[in-house]
This record gives C-alpha cells, structure tokens and sequence, in this order.
C-alpha cells in the first residue's frame, strides 16, 4: 500500500517537533540533530521535517511504495505525467537507503517517488552524485 510523503523544512526543529507531536498526537518514529518523521497511520502519510539552511515551507512532496512492483506502477505513471523524469536510482538521504525517481509538477512543485530498501546513520549527500549542484532529497533538472 503506497504512502503519501510530505517533507517540509523548518527553522526551529525542536518547536516545529513539539507542534507536530501534539497535532498528530503520536511522537516521532525517527528523530536527529536536524530531522524528524512520523510514520503516521491515520492519515497514511510519511511526514518529515528537517531543519538544513533551506527555505521553509513545503520542500517536496511524493509517493512512499513498500515494494518494486509498486515502485514500477508509479514510475509508468510518471512517464505519463507532463514533464521530464529523473530517474536518481539508488542514493542515500533522510537517514535512509531508497531508490528514487523524481519529477515536477506544472507549478514546479517536486515529487518524488521512492522505496525505502534501508536504514543510514547519516542525512546522505547534501548533493546527488553525480550530479552535482543540488542537495539531498531535491534532484538536478539540469543533469
């Protein structure tokens, strides 16, 4: 069963931790120095936030598949969608392994589509190799 994705960057983690936590009424299933996620049931989201020197706000938005055949029918609907995709592949970001394939919508809005394969200690790359120019969790158009 897909999950819808939201990751939105914030200023001031810990208030923005305190906020959702009682929002959601649930604490966070991941919490770092400059992240957080819920894994949330009701409604069936992967929410995340993350405090890295970026604009606030929504940061992009995407679809959490549980298996590759998933990961398959969502990128057939991509190829379909207006717009070009970016096909990121495997990659290491939000302290998790995931293969990832990205595309904007008409408005410029990113989603991503992506299954998660593992765990990380680490954010990942601040930038997409080999790529080079954009950070984590947000793909290269111009590559």
């Amino acid at each position: 069963m897909k999950r819808l994705h939201v990751h939105v960057s914030v200023k001031d983690l810990s208030a923005s931790i305190r906020f959702y936590r009682a929002l959601f009424n649930a604490e966070p299933d991941v919490t770092k120095d400059d992240y957080a996620k819920w894994m949330l049931e009701d409604p069936r989201v992967n929410f995340a936030i993350s405090q890295r020197n970026r604009a606030t706000g929504v940061d992009h938005l995407g679809i959490q598949v549980e298996d590759r055949g998933e990961l398959t029918e969502v990128y057939e609907r991509l190829k379909r969608a207006e717009g070009p995709v970016i096909e990121e592949g495997e990659t290491t970001c939000c302290y998790a392994q995931s293969e990832k394939i990205w595309i904007e919508d008409p408005q410029g809005v990113e989603w991503e589509t992506f299954l998660t394969t593992g765990e990380s200690t680490v954010y990942g790359s601040d930038v997409i190799t080999p790529r080079a120019a954009k950070p984590c969790c947000t793909p290269n158009r111009a590559a």
